[in-house]
């Protein structure tokens, strides 16, 4: 059973900065792509940022310049790094990897359980 686990949202002023990092456990074989994607009440979900298994990243246009992706392999750890937070930065952020099963032959994506940002003054 795979458990991807987000920490480091909370409640952050305008022009504030957050780390948010989403370590994946369980038994798993090998970690390819993983992602942050967000929420805010009445959107759709986005893709924030994502980053592959040898470390090339892309982001969306609205966080470009503000936000960092990055990943530690041997913690299995996703982390971003968000700065000058604005309130249209708030939202439900959840992390995603695709994770390389060869028991089933097959790569399963997995959602954390998601954290929320506020970023409000």
């Amino acid at each position: 059973q795979v458990q991807l686990v987000e920490s480091g949202g909370g409640l952050v002023q305008p022009g504030g900065s957050l780390r948010l990092s989403c370590a994946a456990s369980g038994r798993f074989f090998t970690i390819n792509d993983m992602g942050w994607y967000r929420q805010a009440p009445g959107k759709q979900r986005d893709l924030v940022a994502g980053i592959t298994s040898s470390g090339r990243t892309g982001y969306a246009d609205s966080v470009k310049g503000r936000f960092t992706i990055s990943r530690d392999n041997a913690k299995n750890t996703v982390y971003l790094q968000m700065y000058s937070l604005k309130p249209e930065d708030t939202a439900i952020y959840q992390c995603n990897a695709d994770i390389w099963d060869s028991t089933l032959g097959a790569t399963v994506s997995y959602w954390g359980q998601g954290t929320q940002v506020t970023v409000s003054s």
